[in-house]
Protein backbone atom coordinates (compact mmCIF):
# COMPACT_ATOMS: atom_id res chain seq x y z
CA UNK A 1 0.00 0.00 0.00
CA UNK A 2 2.86 2.36 0.83
CA UNK A 3 4.68 1.85 -2.49
CA UNK A 4 1.98 3.73 -4.37
CA UNK A 5 1.80 7.50 -4.55
CA UNK A 6 -1.51 8.37 -2.96
CA UNK A 7 -3.47 11.41 -4.07
CA UNK A 8 -5.22 12.82 -0.97
CA UNK A 9 -8.06 14.19 -3.12
CA UNK A 10 -8.86 10.90 -4.90
CA UNK A 11 -11.41 8.61 -3.30
CA UNK A 12 -9.52 5.54 -4.53
CA UNK A 13 -6.59 6.48 -2.27
CA UNK A 14 -8.72 5.68 0.78
CA UNK A 15 -9.55 2.13 -0.22
CA UNK A 16 -8.17 -0.90 1.59
CA UNK A 17 -8.92 -4.60 1.82
CA UNK A 18 -10.25 -5.78 5.20
CA UNK A 19 -10.54 -9.47 6.11
CA UNK A 20 -14.16 -10.16 7.02
CA UNK A 21 -13.21 -11.62 10.40
CA UNK A 22 -11.85 -8.23 11.51
CA UNK A 23 -15.30 -6.58 11.29
CA UNK A 24 -16.49 -6.45 14.90
CA UNK A 25 -20.10 -7.66 15.18
CA UNK A 26 -20.09 -7.53 19.00
CA UNK A 27 -17.97 -5.50 21.44
CA UNK A 28 -15.43 -6.99 23.80
CA UNK A 29 -16.25 -7.10 27.51
CA UNK A 30 -15.20 -5.29 29.57
CA UNK A 31 -15.31 -2.41 27.09
CA UNK A 32 -11.88 -1.06 28.08
CA UNK A 33 -10.17 -4.35 27.20
CA UNK A 34 -10.41 -3.30 23.54
CA UNK A 35 -7.07 -2.80 21.84
CA UNK A 36 -5.75 0.73 21.39
CA UNK A 37 -3.24 1.88 18.78
CA UNK A 38 -1.47 5.06 19.86
CA UNK A 39 0.16 7.16 17.17
CA UNK A 40 2.48 9.89 18.43
CA UNK A 41 3.06 12.50 15.73
CA UNK A 42 5.98 14.07 17.61
CA UNK A 43 8.26 11.06 17.15
CA UNK A 44 6.25 9.13 14.51
CA UNK A 45 5.90 6.18 16.88
CA UNK A 46 3.15 3.59 17.17
CA UNK A 47 2.36 1.84 20.45
CA UNK A 48 0.00 -1.11 20.86
CA UNK A 49 -1.85 -1.15 24.16
CA UNK A 50 -5.40 -1.44 25.52
CA UNK A 51 -8.05 1.17 26.11
CA UNK A 52 -7.73 0.64 29.85
CA UNK A 53 -4.25 2.22 29.67
CA UNK A 54 -5.32 5.32 27.74
CA UNK A 55 -4.70 7.77 30.58
CA UNK A 56 -1.00 6.85 30.44
CA UNK A 57 -0.83 8.26 26.91
CA UNK A 58 -2.95 11.39 27.12
CA UNK A 59 -1.03 14.68 27.15
CA UNK A 60 -1.27 16.66 30.38
CA UNK A 61 -3.47 19.72 30.84
CA UNK A 62 -5.85 19.06 27.97
CA UNK A 63 -9.57 19.66 27.65
CA UNK A 64 -11.52 16.55 26.65
CA UNK A 65 -14.78 16.70 24.72
CA UNK A 66 -17.39 13.94 24.53
CA UNK A 67 -20.65 13.63 22.57
CA UNK A 68 -23.68 13.04 24.82
CA UNK A 69 -26.14 12.16 22.05
CA UNK A 70 -28.41 9.15 22.64
CA UNK A 71 -29.37 6.56 20.04
CA UNK A 72 -33.06 6.20 19.22
CA UNK A 73 -34.60 2.82 18.39
CA UNK A 74 -35.03 4.23 14.92
CA UNK A 75 -35.72 1.07 12.91
CA UNK A 76 -39.39 0.11 12.79
CA UNK A 77 -41.39 -2.47 10.84
CA UNK A 78 -44.92 -1.93 9.60
CA UNK A 79 -47.48 -2.69 6.94
CA UNK A 80 -48.13 -1.07 3.57
CA UNK A 81 -51.62 -0.30 2.26
CA UNK A 82 -51.29 -3.44 0.11
CA UNK A 83 -50.73 -5.56 3.20
CA UNK A 84 -47.03 -6.05 2.41
CA UNK A 85 -44.30 -5.52 4.97
CA UNK A 86 -42.48 -2.21 5.27
CA UNK A 87 -39.25 -1.15 6.99
CA UNK A 88 -38.60 2.46 7.96
CA UNK A 89 -35.45 4.02 9.38
CA UNK A 90 -35.98 7.35 11.14
CA UNK A 91 -33.08 9.70 10.42
CA UNK A 92 -33.79 13.15 11.86
CA UNK A 93 -36.51 15.75 12.52
CA UNK A 94 -37.12 18.49 9.99
CA UNK A 95 -39.17 21.72 10.21
CA UNK A 96 -42.97 21.58 10.61
CA UNK A 97 -42.98 18.22 12.40
CA UNK A 98 -41.78 16.39 9.30
CA UNK A 99 -39.09 13.74 9.56
CA UNK A 100 -36.36 12.58 7.22
CA UNK A 101 -36.55 8.80 6.86
CA UNK A 102 -35.34 5.93 4.71
CA UNK A 103 -38.04 3.48 3.60
CA UNK A 104 -37.22 0.12 2.07
CA UNK A 105 -39.08 -0.35 -1.23
CA UNK A 106 -41.22 1.90 -3.40
CA UNK A 107 -43.50 4.52 -1.93
CA UNK A 108 -45.18 7.60 -3.34
CA UNK A 109 -46.42 10.85 -1.84
CA UNK A 110 -49.46 10.00 0.22
CA UNK A 111 -48.44 6.40 1.00
CA UNK A 112 -49.50 5.52 4.54
CA UNK A 113 -47.58 2.88 6.48
CA UNK A 114 -49.01 1.56 9.74
CA UNK A 115 -47.05 0.29 12.74
CA UNK A 116 -47.63 -1.00 16.25
CA UNK A 117 -49.12 1.28 18.95
CA UNK A 118 -51.44 2.92 16.41
CA UNK A 119 -48.46 4.69 14.85
CA UNK A 120 -48.60 5.61 11.17
CA UNK A 121 -46.31 7.43 8.75
CA UNK A 122 -47.56 9.35 5.73
CA UNK A 123 -45.02 10.14 2.98
CA UNK A 124 -45.05 13.86 2.14
CA UNK A 125 -42.01 14.15 -0.17
CA UNK A 126 -39.63 11.97 -2.18
CA UNK A 127 -36.04 13.22 -2.28
CA UNK A 128 -33.52 12.63 -5.05
CA UNK A 129 -31.06 10.93 -2.70
CA UNK A 130 -33.56 8.18 -1.86
CA UNK A 131 -34.64 9.67 1.48
CA UNK A 132 -38.27 10.49 2.25
CA UNK A 133 -40.06 13.16 4.26
CA UNK A 134 -42.89 11.80 6.37
CA UNK A 135 -45.33 12.94 9.01
CA UNK A 136 -46.04 10.62 11.94
CA UNK A 137 -49.43 10.17 13.56
CA UNK A 138 -50.77 8.21 16.50
CA UNK A 139 -54.37 7.56 15.57
CA UNK A 140 -55.21 11.02 14.16
CA UNK A 141 -52.81 13.06 16.29
CA UNK A 142 -49.76 14.53 14.55
CA UNK A 143 -46.64 13.78 16.60
CA UNK A 144 -43.86 16.11 17.62
CA UNK A 145 -40.31 14.85 18.09
CA UNK A 146 -40.44 13.93 21.78
CA UNK A 147 -43.76 12.12 21.37
CA UNK A 148 -42.37 10.22 18.41
CA UNK A 149 -39.17 9.23 20.22
CA UNK A 150 -41.19 7.71 23.07
CA UNK A 151 -43.12 5.53 20.63
CA UNK A 152 -40.04 4.56 18.60
CA UNK A 153 -38.27 3.49 21.76
CA UNK A 154 -41.22 1.29 22.71
CA UNK A 155 -41.72 -0.46 19.34
CA UNK A 156 -38.47 0.02 17.45
CA UNK A 157 -35.08 -1.62 17.10
CA UNK A 158 -31.62 -0.15 17.50
CA UNK A 159 -30.34 0.64 13.99
CA UNK A 160 -27.11 -1.33 14.09
CA UNK A 161 -24.81 -0.48 11.15
CA UNK A 162 -25.42 -2.70 8.10
CA UNK A 163 -21.90 -4.16 8.18
CA UNK A 164 -22.68 -5.97 11.44
CA UNK A 165 -24.98 -8.11 9.33
CA UNK A 166 -27.21 -9.13 12.24
CA UNK A 167 -30.36 -8.11 14.07
CA UNK A 168 -30.11 -6.10 17.28
CA UNK A 169 -30.11 -8.04 20.55
CA UNK A 170 -31.12 -7.06 24.07
CA UNK A 171 -27.48 -6.53 25.09
CA UNK A 172 -27.11 -3.90 22.34
CA UNK A 173 -29.42 -1.61 24.31
CA UNK A 174 -26.50 -1.30 26.74
CA UNK A 175 -23.52 -1.84 24.46
CA UNK A 176 -24.61 0.60 21.74
CA UNK A 177 -25.16 3.56 24.10
CA UNK A 178 -22.41 5.54 25.77
CA UNK A 179 -22.39 5.71 29.57
CA UNK A 180 -23.16 9.43 29.34
CA UNK A 181 -25.81 9.31 26.58
CA UNK A 182 -28.31 12.02 27.45
CA UNK A 183 -30.07 13.67 24.50
CA UNK A 184 -32.09 11.46 22.14
CA UNK A 185 -31.57 12.17 18.47
CA UNK A 186 -28.91 9.86 17.00
CA UNK A 187 -29.36 6.85 14.74
CA UNK A 188 -25.76 5.75 15.29
CA UNK A 189 -23.61 5.78 18.41
CA UNK A 190 -20.50 7.97 18.79
CA UNK A 191 -18.50 4.77 18.85
CA UNK A 192 -15.14 5.99 20.17
CA UNK A 193 -16.92 6.58 23.49
CA UNK A 194 -18.25 3.01 23.75
CA UNK A 195 -14.90 1.89 25.20
CA UNK A 196 -15.36 3.70 28.50
CA UNK A 197 -16.20 1.74 31.63
CA UNK A 198 -17.59 3.51 34.72
CA UNK A 199 -14.17 3.23 36.41
CA UNK A 200 -12.29 4.59 33.41
CA UNK A 201 -14.76 7.45 32.97
CA UNK A 202 -14.37 8.32 36.67
CA UNK A 203 -10.57 8.37 36.26
CA UNK A 204 -10.93 10.62 33.20
CA UNK A 205 -13.08 13.07 35.14
CA UNK A 206 -10.67 13.03 38.09
CA UNK A 207 -7.60 13.80 36.00
CA UNK A 208 -8.85 16.04 33.20
CA UNK A 209 -11.26 18.80 32.37
CA UNK A 210 -14.14 16.97 30.64
CA UNK A 211 -16.78 18.76 28.56
CA UNK A 212 -19.82 17.62 26.61
CA UNK A 213 -21.48 18.67 23.39
CA UNK A 214 -24.25 17.11 21.32
CA UNK A 215 -24.18 16.04 17.70
CA UNK A 216 -26.99 13.72 16.62
CA UNK A 217 -25.26 11.19 14.40
CA UNK A 218 -27.31 10.57 11.26
CA UNK A 219 -27.52 7.77 8.71
CA UNK A 220 -25.33 9.86 6.39
CA UNK A 221 -22.30 8.92 8.48
CA UNK A 222 -22.34 5.52 6.71
CA UNK A 223 -22.80 6.96 3.23
CA UNK A 224 -19.81 5.95 1.07
CA UNK A 225 -18.01 8.50 -1.05
CA UNK A 226 -18.91 7.63 -4.65
CA UNK A 227 -17.31 10.63 -6.35
CA UNK A 228 -13.93 10.16 -8.02
CA UNK A 229 -12.68 13.35 -6.36
CA UNK A 230 -13.49 13.57 -2.64
CA UNK A 231 -14.36 17.27 -2.84
CA UNK A 232 -17.28 16.40 -5.13
CA UNK A 233 -18.94 14.41 -2.34
CA UNK A 234 -22.18 15.99 -1.05
CA UNK A 235 -21.54 16.05 2.69
CA UNK A 236 -24.42 15.13 5.00
CA UNK A 237 -25.48 17.46 7.79
CA UNK A 238 -26.30 16.66 11.42
CA UNK A 239 -27.84 18.76 14.17
CA UNK A 240 -25.52 19.92 16.96
CA UNK A 241 -25.65 21.96 20.16
CA UNK A 242 -22.82 23.32 22.29
CA UNK A 243 -23.64 24.58 25.79
CA UNK A 244 -22.38 27.92 27.06
CA UNK A 245 -19.96 26.16 29.42
CA UNK A 246 -18.53 23.98 26.67
CA UNK A 247 -18.29 26.92 24.31
CA UNK A 248 -16.27 28.82 26.94
CA UNK A 249 -13.97 25.80 27.22
CA UNK A 250 -13.47 25.85 23.46
CA UNK A 251 -12.42 29.50 23.64
CA UNK A 252 -9.79 28.78 26.31
CA UNK A 253 -6.13 28.24 25.48
CA UNK A 254 -6.05 24.54 26.37
CA UNK A 255 -5.26 21.87 23.82
CA UNK A 256 -8.25 19.69 22.98
CA UNK A 257 -8.76 15.94 22.75
CA UNK A 258 -11.87 15.15 20.71
CA UNK A 259 -13.37 11.77 21.53
CA UNK A 260 -14.68 10.72 18.14
CA UNK A 261 -15.15 12.10 14.67
CA UNK A 262 -18.53 13.62 15.59
CA UNK A 263 -16.96 15.71 18.34
CA UNK A 264 -14.14 16.70 16.01
CA UNK A 265 -16.48 17.90 13.27
CA UNK A 266 -18.63 19.84 15.74
CA UNK A 267 -15.69 21.64 17.33
CA UNK A 268 -14.10 22.41 13.97
CA UNK A 269 -17.42 23.72 12.62
CA UNK A 270 -17.70 25.99 15.65
CA UNK A 271 -14.11 27.15 15.23
CA UNK A 272 -14.89 28.31 11.70
CA UNK A 273 -18.14 30.17 12.33
CA UNK A 274 -18.64 30.38 16.14
CA UNK A 275 -22.11 28.80 15.86
CA UNK A 276 -23.26 26.88 18.94
CA UNK A 277 -26.23 25.08 17.38
CA UNK A 278 -27.55 24.21 13.95
CA UNK A 279 -26.64 21.84 11.15
CA UNK A 280 -23.02 20.74 10.89
CA UNK A 281 -21.97 19.75 7.38
CA UNK A 282 -18.21 20.16 7.75
CA UNK A 283 -16.08 17.79 5.68
CA UNK A 284 -12.59 17.44 7.16
CA UNK A 285 -9.96 16.03 4.81
CA UNK A 286 -6.33 16.75 3.86
CA UNK A 287 -7.39 19.93 2.05
CA UNK A 288 -9.46 21.08 5.05
CA UNK A 289 -7.45 20.34 8.17
CA UNK A 290 -8.34 20.82 11.86
CA UNK A 291 -7.70 24.29 13.26
CA UNK A 292 -8.83 23.74 16.89
CA UNK A 293 -8.70 20.02 17.78
CA UNK A 294 -5.21 18.86 18.75
CA UNK A 295 -5.69 15.18 19.57
CA UNK A 296 -8.17 12.57 18.40
CA UNK A 297 -9.53 9.34 19.84
CA UNK A 298 -11.44 7.30 17.29
CA UNK A 299 -12.23 3.84 15.93
CA UNK A 300 -11.15 2.30 12.62
CA UNK A 301 -13.41 3.37 9.78
CA UNK A 302 -14.86 2.10 6.52
CA UNK A 303 -12.82 2.29 3.30
CA UNK A 304 -13.55 5.33 1.16
CA UNK A 305 -15.63 6.96 3.92
CA UNK A 306 -15.60 10.60 5.00
CA UNK A 307 -14.44 9.33 8.41
CA UNK A 308 -11.17 7.83 7.17
CA UNK A 309 -10.65 11.07 5.22
CA UNK A 310 -11.06 12.93 8.53
CA UNK A 311 -8.22 10.82 9.96
CA UNK A 312 -6.09 11.86 6.99
CA UNK A 313 -6.80 15.51 7.83
CA UNK A 314 -4.80 14.91 11.04
CA UNK A 315 -1.91 12.74 9.83
CA UNK A 316 -1.99 12.76 6.02
CA UNK A 317 -3.12 10.09 3.57
CA UNK A 318 0.13 8.09 3.54
CA UNK A 319 0.36 7.79 7.32
CA UNK A 320 -3.36 7.00 7.57
CA UNK A 321 -3.12 4.07 5.17
CA UNK A 322 0.13 2.91 6.78
CA UNK A 323 -1.55 2.85 10.22
CA UNK A 324 -4.54 0.96 8.82
CA UNK A 325 -2.14 -1.54 7.19
CA UNK A 326 -0.47 -2.12 10.56
CA UNK A 327 -3.83 -2.41 12.34
CA UNK A 328 -4.91 -5.13 9.90
CA UNK A 329 -1.64 -7.02 10.32
CA UNK A 330 -2.00 -6.78 14.11
CA UNK A 331 -5.60 -8.02 13.84
CA UNK A 332 -7.31 -4.99 15.32
CA UNK A 333 -11.10 -5.19 15.20
CA UNK A 334 -12.69 -2.61 12.92
CA UNK A 335 -15.76 -0.33 12.83
CA UNK A 336 -18.41 0.52 15.44
CA UNK A 337 -17.83 -2.27 17.96
CA UNK A 338 -14.12 -2.50 17.17
CA UNK A 339 -10.86 -1.30 18.68
CA UNK A 340 -9.60 2.26 19.01
CA UNK A 341 -6.87 4.59 17.82
CA UNK A 342 -5.43 7.59 19.66
CA UNK A 343 -3.64 10.31 17.69
CA UNK A 344 -1.52 12.56 19.91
Amino acid sequence: MQNNILDPLKTSSYDYSLPKELIATHPVHPADSAKLLVYNRADDSITHTTFKEILNFLPKDISIFLNDTKVIKARIFGTRPSGGKAELLFNKPMPNDEYLCLIRGKVHVGTKITFENNLSAVVTQLNGDGSRLVKFYQEDKELDFLELVDILNSIGHLPLPPYMNREDEEIDNIDYQTLFAKNYGAVAAPTASLHFTPTLLEQLNSNFEVNYLTLHVGAGTFKPVDAVDILDHPMHSEYFEISKESNNALKADKNILAVGTTVTRTIEYNARNQKTFGECDLFLNPSNKPIRVNHLLTNFHLPKSTLIMLIASFVGIEKTMEIYDIAIKEKYRFFSYGDGMLII
